[in-house]
């Protein structure tokens, strides 16, 4: 059975995941890499230490698996979407440290455009809100602050690229500068409609098109690699796909009212539309969710800044726990919240209320207020947060859900996957893998490779799930739902 290798480059890690073509995890390895905060809002990866950390876990799997890696029909990558590197056309090297998608420099830029009521054209366009979230405003701020890389971008020394981008031309030793379609959608760059480059977004952006990357379908090759030499041969790149888009893909979601969310460092709630492009009008964006065979697949998208961050927070900041594996056992021990909210705007607030001047808070302490209130209702805060999303999709698409397909490191919390069922009001289908991301981005690369054939073949793979189906009472759920949009409000 023929096996194929995929990069998870996230947030907070690097993983490559072995699985055989019927989805099964052979081996895994991962490396964290830094998260570097210049100032407060700012945060930036250095996308060296990424690319040395993927030839590291590539590296360790073959070594780990000098028989099966002979076996190896392709790499393919999922990615940390909205994230960007600035690069020497020629060498590959970074120009400066990638700006990450939570990084709010933009946010000035992005308030001029909103007054300027440009906002409107550019959601027609790209699907997305004017935030600073998204590539393009950081992208500006980058070019503005630093004219020797500006200069460098108009004269084709430099380019830019998603994390994939940057990936894909080192692994080629720069053969190929290309991304897929669903990178390229979340720039606020790309035309999601017509599929490709808007002129006018990149004069808006000043963004020189020339720097701008070849769109492919996810499927499709990017060239080959033997990742300088830690692969025993060089295999073609196939299945590239923004993090995700892959998940909502490895779920299965591919008929219209699917829907899917991914815990991580944020979590993203995706609802599967369709075929035809439509703009929300309640505060999701717009997601290119994959193309096959130049067919677009569209969903709606609720993004979250700070989910299982937040309990990173509670471990790094405040010191409240040693592991994030702890935190389960913690919220266990008390009966309920004692009246606590944590409201994680540490980057303001995304969907469904796109406030980023927001900043977070706790509220409703009391003295009788102990460390396991503050760690649960940092858990809690995944669920409510969740059940706004879902309330605002609902609202936009008439689409009545009544399951949600869930994946990602915190799924394994069941006091999370409860609650979460709990205050949502669906039942919950946690994957059994939970490398989903990476799972979809191959088999985008085992339909590009010709290993099956259809979404119908891909649709019909083994898998199992656990099922989380909500058990408070709907009184109680309301009771602390409406206890959070109180506290939501204070934060506004």
């Amino acid at each position: 059975m023929s096996l194929i290798l995929a990069i998870d480059q996230s947030t907070s890690a690097t993983k490559a995941v072995l699985f055989d073509a019927r989805g099964k995890v052979l081996d895994k390895a991962s490396r964290a890499h830094r998260q570097i905060y210049p100032q407060p809002g700012w945060v930036e990866h250095d996308a060296e230490e990424i690319w040395k950390n993927v030839l590291a876990v590539i590296g360790e799997i073959a070594k780990r698996n000098r028989t099966k890696i002979s076996k190896l029909a392709g790499l393919s990558i999922a990615n940390q979407r909205e994230t960007f590197v600035v690069f020497d056309r020629k060498t590959g090297r970074p120009l400066h440290n990638a700006i990450v998608w939570q990084c709010r420099r933009g946010t000035t830029i992005c308030e001029k455009l909103k007054q300027g009521r440009q906002g409107e054209m550019i959601r027609r366009k790209t699907g997305l809100m004017v935030d600073t979230y998204f590539s393009a405003s950081k992208l500006k701020w980058l070019a503005a602050a630093r004219p020797d890389i500006a200069k460098k971008l108009k004269n084709g020394e430099a380019v830019i690229g998603t994390i994939d981008t940057f990936l894909i031309h080192r692994l080629t030793h720069g053969k190929v500068f290309a991304t897929d379609a669903t990178n390229a959608s979340r720039t606020m760059l790309y035309d999601i409609g017509k599929l490709r480059w808007d002129e006018t977004l990149c004069k808006l952006f000043n963004v020189p098109a020339r720097a701008l990357p070849e769109v492919r379908e996810c499927a499709e090759k990017f060239g080959e690699t033997d990742a300088n030499g830690r692969l025993p041969k060089h295999v073609p790149i196939v299945g590239v796909m923004g993090d995700s888009q892959a998940s909502l893909f490895a779920q299965r979601c591919y008929r219209t009212g699917a829907a899917k969310a991914t815990f991580g460092t944020g979590t993203s709630v995706l609802l599967n539309i369709g075929g035809k492009f439509r703009a929300s009008k309640m505060g999701a964006v717009t997601a290119l969710a994959w193309v096959v065979n130049g067919r677009p697949t569209y969903a709606f998208e609720g993004i979250i800044n700070f989910s299982a961050a937040t309990i990173e927070w509670v471990k790094n900041q405040l010191g409240l726990i040693q592991s994030a594996g702890e935190v389960e056992k913690i919220a266990l021990r008390i009966a309920d919240n004692g009246g606590v909210y944590l409201v994680p705007a540490f980057a303001g607030l995304s969907a469904p209320w796109w406030a980023p001047e927001a900043r977070a808070a706790i509220i409703g302490m009391t003295g009788f207020t102990k460390r396991e209130h503050i760690v649960r209702a940092a858990q809690e805060a995944i669920a409510y947060q969740i059940r706004d999303v879902l309330d605002m999709m609902r609202a936009d698409s008439k689409i009545d859900l009544h399951s949600l397909h869930a994946d990602g490191g915190p799924t394994r919390n069941k006091f999370i996957m409860q609650f979460t069922s709990d205050i949502t009001r669906v039942e919950l289908k946690v994957s059994d893998v939970p490398e989903s991301s990476a799972w979809g981005a191959a088999m985008q690369g085992l339909l590009g490779l010709g290993i099956y054939k259809s979404l119908d073949e891909l649709a019909k793979l083994p898998r199992a799930q656990i099922n989380f189906r909500p058990r408070m009472k709907p009184a109680e759920a309301k009771k602390l739902h409406d206890g959070w949009l109180i506290a939501v409000k204070r934060v506004l």
